[in-house]
């Protein structure tokens, strides 16, 4: 039996049960059936995209490889398993499988910063059958919510353009721990500057980066009777940091705090604002403190920052958290392709999926994606194309070397740059257009039923 975790926080040989139980429960079958073994194709993607968006920016890969480079079933979690009940009229061929074997396939996948459109695999798993079934959730849980971040945090550093500061500063309003930190590591892998995240500041070889809470300036005022004193204390111990001065009144805080810097006893390099018309504000606090950095907070997202261009909003930096955070989900699904070398597809009403292990063939006209292709896997590339998935993983040996995030900058914004520029629109934006290669419409249509 598994030693009960009051924490419900995950080491990475926990990560081989974070599944759900019914592709446990299928993996048993398949080895009961004799079909465990048999080569299976699964590819991740996207059938359409969230309202509004354009494109999707890849993101999540470098946790996954993680995870199948450690996934394998320990003597007490294969106990767990037996222990419920669930599984009494499995075969003993399916405890051996799960004792034995580590993950064995191979994996394509886009590379972390792509842009991606719909139908487009991000990721395609080549294994055994039983085991490509198993890691699915891991896998569409990391990528379809690190996706989700890095497609925000890429069109908002798009609206806010590239001298705009962007702050990671989510954690409280991420859906866990776990996620808070996958939070902040697409933020800032597709452009954001800094993360609140300490922890994951730390894991990411990053600085963090923040300011202060209203609490302080209330106790300190609340106890000293002055929000000045609130001021000059953080300032004392931490000189040059950003201000937060909408506590109470926000144009009287920053003619005090120029009133303490024309006379030299305070030195401000920032404040930022979190409540009110951000826009009007930053221009009267920018009139009293222009040598002074503005930094606006609350509910940001890239429509508020498009507003606040429009306006001429004098705001060098952004912190962003619940609306980069959350929102509506990447709908990323994982779906069997081929089978012992058969092509399958899903034809259910409205989730009909295309058949076949297959490639992307991007085209470029100067530097602009001008269209996709969707092939099957051994079509011969075209002149003028570039394939998008790369093998990532061989027999089980990830072959990928961890990406830094600045690479994954780079990606994200070069990107971004080939992006036509009404597909860069954040509202009802012009698609690019992915073509289906004839034999891929072929087999298609000839495996309708």
């Amino acid at each position: 039996m598994l030693t009960f975790n009051p924490s419900l926080t995950p080491s990475p040989q926990d990560n081989s049960l974070l599944t759900d139980l019914y592709q446990l429960t299928m993996a048993a079958c398949y080895v009961g059936e004799g079909i465990a073994e048999k080569r299976a194709s699964f590819e991740l993607f996207v059938r359409s995209l969230p309202d509004n968006f354009g494109y999707l920016i890849a993101m999540g890969l470098a946790q996954g490889l993680q995870y199948l480079e450690n996934w394998r079933f320990t003597a007490e979690q294969i106990d767990y398993l037996k222990s419920t009940g669930i599984f009494d009229h499995v075969t003993p061929e399916f405890w051996s499988l799960l004792q034995n074997k580590g993950f064995t396939g191979d994996v394509w996948a886009v590379p972390e910063g792509t842009a991606i459109l719909p139908n487009e695999p991000l990721l395609r798993v080549e294994a055994p059958l039983w085991q490509a079934q198993i890691v699915e959730t891991y896998l569409l849980n990391t990528i379809n919510y690190q996706t989700l971040i890095a497609t925000r945090a890429a069109r908002m550093r798009d609206v806010a353009g590239d001298k705009a500061i962007l702050l990671e500063f989510g954690t409280r309003r991420a859906f866990s721990p776990q996620g808070a930190i996958w939070a902040a590591r697409a933020a800032l892998g597709a452009g954001f500057d800094a993360t609140s995240n300490v922890l994951a500041a730390k894991e990411l070889n990053q600085q963090p980066s923040g300011t202060m809470a209203h609490a302080l300036v209330m106790a300190i005022k609340g106890l000293s009777g002055s929000e000045d004193e609130a001021f000059m204390a953080f300032n004392r111990y931490f000189p040059g940091s950003t201000l937060l001065i909408d506590t109470y009144d926000t144009i009287s805080a920053a003619q005090q705090l120029a009133d303490k810097m024309a006379t030299g006893k305070l030195e401000v390099k920032g404040v930022r604002l979190d409540s009110g018309d951000l826009g009007s504000l930053s221009q009267k606090v920018r009139s009293l403190l222009p040598t002074v950095n503005i930094f606006a907070s609350g509910d940001i997202d890239e429509w508020e920052l498009e507003r606040l261009r429009a306006e001429n909003a004098n705001i060098d930096g952004y912190g962003v958290g619940t609306r980069l955070v959350t929102g509506q989900p990447i709908n990323g699904v994982y779906k069997l392709v081929e089978i012992d070398n058969i092509p399958t597809m899903k034809q259910s009403s409205h989730k009909m999926t295309y058949p076949g292990r297959k490639q992307i063939f991007r085209r470029y006209n100067n530097g602009i994606i001008s269209s996709d292709r969707l092939a099957l896997a051994d079509e011969t590339i075209q002149s003028g194309e570039k394939p998008l998935l790369e093998l990532v993983v061989k027999k089980g040996k990830v072959l990928k070397e961890n990406e830094s995030l600045e690479i994954i900058r780079q990606r994200v914004k070069a990107s971004l740059k080939s992006l036509p520029k009404d597909t860069h629109k954040i509202t009802e934006p012009t698609p690019i257009q992915v073509d289906i290669s004839q034999p891929l419409e072929m087999l298609h249509k000839s495996l309708i039923v």
